[in-house]
């Protein structure tokens, strides 16, 4: 069955304190709103995103790096309800299932989607909400059941009874709907209430009165709804994906010497017997290889492949490079646009000078296999240094090198005896 998803990202974000909408708000350089489009793109044929507040710069990051999603505006914001009604004219001959999500909710994975779905599909549910078992549920909209285990109904705690209170199952806000059953419940529901609103849960009492199948599924792991409200949550939510991360690494036979320094992003991928040492900060999408050392104090900004057997050591920066097996860039670099070989050496303090401040461009730099960088060396690109060429310590580069070439460009070494004295 064809399966799409409404994501919810038109609220401001008032709590943010920021001029940035808060689903673009970002963990290790990628935004929230990414985290669930990648998390639910294996699993629907297409993604419909709720806009309101800073639609342009949403729909422009949707547009930009989403080609099965497309964005929807809702003006005025009237509430959850009338969010998903928005797609209504989208999906009117639609007969499949729609999933609806939170866009400020990062945490959420592809496995616990899929298990969602398939509950639905098991018990032959029309609707089906996602619920988790908070010991302190506060805050949170309680699951109450029926004597046969269906969902009954979701109270919000401001209007719940001291024994409903008691309930720790709640609402995790995440909801599966058969869509030609569910369709026409946006078509009434009603704003009878302090805010003035339509609220999504009302479908539930919706379900319940045209005698569908309604249910409630309850997830594993309560900490994958955590919602971003504020930058304490958005520093919260950090820490326990990077925790997340970390364990999955060790599981696969990665060494984080300091998992409480190093930081690790959910798209980077690392090999089998590498080591990552500590005060390393690794954001973006990256690819490492097997038996590698990275850091400590490295820093890898995204867009980074690197081959079994390298070394990024200290203070190394490493963007949007490619580097072959067999390498070492050990100390206090800077490897940005580059394409670099096998068993090639980069000593300390080199840097690939990448950026025109003039022109805005930048350019790419080359190393061959075999090549061999002197200390406190400046490639100005675009250049390329063909294989196994050395450039002496102290030289800037500025045109290509032929191969097993030695290049200096050290300015003549001048002694002047007794000058202190004199």
């Amino acid at each position: 069955m064809e399966i799409k998803a409404v994501i919810l990202a038109a609220g401001k974000g008032t709590r943010m304190k920021s001029n940035t909408p808060k689903v673009l708000h970002k963990i290790f350089e990628k935004p929230l709103l990414g985290y669930v489009l990648d998390n639910v793109k294996n699993i629907v044929n297409e993604s419909f995103v709720i806009v309101g507040h800073h639609a342009e710069e949403v729909t422009e990051y949707v547009q930009k790096e989403y080609k099965n999603a497309k964005t929807v505006l809702q003006t005025p914001q009237l509430g959850t309800g009338h969010a998903v009604s928005m797609v209504c004219p989208s999906l009117e001959n639609f007969d499949g299932q729609v999933i609806i999500l939170c866009g400020d909710t990062p945490l959420i994975t592809e496995d616990t989607l899929k298990k969602f779905i398939d509950y639905h599909n098991s018990n032959n549910s029309d609707l089906t909400v996602m619920s988790t078992i908070f010991e302190n549920p506060a805050n949170y909209g309680r699951i109450i059941r029926e004597k046969d285990n269906s969902l009954k109904c979701i109270v919000e705690e401001k209007d719940a009874t001291p024994e409903q209170k008691a309930v720790k199952e709640v609402n995790a806000g995440i909801y599966c709907l058969n869509w030609n059953k569910i369709k026409q419940a946006f078509c009434q529901l009603t704003s009878n209430n302090a805010q003035g609103e339509y609220y999504l849960t009302d479908i539930i009492e919706w379900g319940k009165k045209n005698n569908l199948n309604v249910n409630a599924y309850i997830m594993e792991n309560n900490e994958e709804i955590y919602g971003i409200n504020s930058r304490s949550n958005l520093a919260t939510a950090t820490k326990l994906m990077n925790k997340r991360k970390l364990n999955k690494l060790m599981d696969n036979g990665v060494t984080i010497v300091d998992p409480d320094s190093t930081w690790i992003s959910e798209d980077t991928e690392i090999g089998a017997d590498t080591t990552i040492y500590p005060a390393t900060y690794i954001e973006g999408k990256n690819k490492i290889g097997n038996n590698c050392k990275i850091g400590p104090c490295a820093h890898l900004r995204g867009d980074v492949e690197i081959a079994d057997n390298c070394k990024i050591g200290n203070f190394v920066e490493v963007k949007k490079a490619k580097i072959d097996h067999n390498t070492n860039a050990g100390h206090l670099s800077y490897i940005g646009d580059c394409e670099i070989g096998s068993n090639v050496n980069i000593g300390a303090g080199t840097i690939t000078a990448n950026y025109n401040p003039l022109t805005k461009v930048k350019s790419k730099t080359v190393l061959k296999n075999d090549v061999k960088i002197g200390s406190n060396t400046v490639l100005v690109a675009p250049v390329e240094v063909e294989e196994g060429t050395n450039v002496g310590a102290g030289s800037v580069i500025t045109k290509n090198l032929p191969s097993w070439a030695l290049a200096i460009t050290r300015a003549p070494l001048r002694i002047i005896e007794n000058w202190v004295r004199k």
